[in-house]
């Protein structure tokens, strides 16, 4: 069983357990997802990036929660809609290839319409 495999399986087991499931519909899971986002930018808000560089070495352990709750919601949204986030991620990995050849793309923030 792969590590995703069993995070989601541990993630199933402490929603069931609370009798979560009722609550976590597509849209509240979309929600839940950009509300931890924003509290993961929240450690970033106004800082330069110099700052923000500080800000993340200091507050790792903070940080590292609010990711986790991001994954959480992601991966149990994917659960819940039958996605395969394995599959998912390596098709759109393969798509942003071919939109952002290395050749082209390369140290450049251009979107992909704009490349040349």
């Amino acid at each position: 069983m792969s590590d995703l495999s069993e995070i989601t399986l541990k993630i199933r087991d402490f929603r069931d357990t609370r009798d979560w499931m009722q609550f976590h519909n597509p849209k509240n899971l979309a929600c839940s997802i950009v509300i931890e986002a924003a509290e993961l930018l929240e450690h970033f808000q106004w800082k330069t990036f110099e700052e923000s560089e500080e800000v993340a070495r200091d507050r790792c352990e903070e940080i590292a929660q609010e990711i986790a709750d991001v994954a959480i919601y992601l991966i149990e949204l994917a659960d819940n809609l039958g996605i395969n986030l394995i599959q998912a991620i390596e098709e759109k990995l393969s798509a942003n290839e071919a939109r952002y050849p290395a050749s082209k793309a390369k140290g450049s923030a251009t979107k992909c319409t704009e490349l040349r």
